[in-house]
């Protein structure tokens, strides 16, 4: 049976971290750090992902800022508030919550935050740094930093002779996965919906990071006996078993009999889930550190 990586757990250890960096940024320079979180509309979703947001960053010390605009807020009104946000000194942080309605272009917005204020990680600067190798400089995306956070605290910093397989191509996770490994030194293949033969190729991975949101895709044969399983899937799938009507959260991989082949695993929900906050507000602090001249921390 694999071990089953507590992603609550590991999620906590960053808070901890970004907790103590908050209070020694304040001490040293007096700059408390800054978030502010954008969302346009009501959806329920998505007020209680950013609430929880607030929340946490409420906890580490930060200074939370929540700007929620009303469904028909115009670009032009939108685009002015990130031009605000980008003047404003006292916030480190830049977080547009997506989607946006459907009326509203969001690649523009994105962009429109300074790159070193882009804690998404989603600014065409931030990807180019990382696709050439500068982590020093640029801010990462939280799911796939996260992640990766997993996979170093299993096998260490540097993957050199390991196999990873990134199944999913997308710019906000497979891509910028595959270039966190690579710069590990592992060997890395992307697969994606018109890979031949996937099963094959994943059975090659010592690292298998899936991404692709089919639930349960991935099966135990698909592995090789020993591998890291890292499931990134949220997909809500009928119960049943639970009354009519009700539902579940699985992931990309079928857990209880993929567990038997792994070495070690993540679940879902619980494993790559709470990392995505953690490392939301670990980009913050980093951001407000390289923002006041300092060196950042660690994560």
């Amino acid at each position: 049976m694999a071990d089953v990586i507590d992603g609550k757990q590991v999620a906590a250890t960053v808070i901890e971290t970004v907790t103590a960096a908050v209070a020694d940024l304040e001490a040293k320079t007096g700059a408390k750090t800054g978030l502010a979180v954008v969302i346009v509309g009501d959806d329920p979703a998505s007020h209680t992902y950013v609430g929880a947001k607030s929340r946490t960053a409420k906890e580490c010390g930060f200074k939370s800022v929540q700007h929620t605009l009303p469904a028909e807020t115009t670009q032009a009104e939108l685009a002015a508030l990130i031009g605000r946000l980008n003047a404003d000194s006292s916030i480190h942080g830049i977080l547009v919550r997506l989607p946006l309605p459907k009326h509203l272009n969001s690649e523009p917005i994105i962009q429109s935050i300074l790159p070193q204020k882009d804690v998404d990680g989603l600014h065409v600067m931030n990807a180019g740094k990382l696709a050439t190798g500068d982590i020093s400089t640029g801010l990462v995306s939280c799911t796939p930093a996260g992640a990766m956070l997993f996979v170093r605290g299993i096998h260490g910093d540097d993957l050199s002779g390991l196999n990873a397989v990134v199944i999913g191509r997308s710019n906000l996770f497979g891509k910028p996965m595959a270039q966190l490994l690579l710069h590990a030194n592992a060997t890395v293949t992307v697969a994606h919906s018109r890979t031949k033969d996937l099963p094959r190729i994943c059975r090659e991975a010592d690292i298998l990071v899936a991404a692709v949101g089919r639930p349960e895709m991935v099966k135990a044969d698909w592995l090789k006996h020993g591998a890291t399983v890292i499931d990134v899937g949220i997909n809500r799938i009928a119960a049943a078993d639970r009354g009519e009507g009700k539902s579940r959260l699985v992931g990309d991989v079928a857990f209880a009999e993929c567990a038997d082949v792994a070495a070690v695993i993540t679940p879902v929900p619980g494993g790559v889930g709470p990392m995505t906050i953690a490392m939301l507000m670990a980009n913050t602090v980093i951001a407000a550190y390289r923002l006041g001249g300092l060196k950042p921390p660690k994560f």
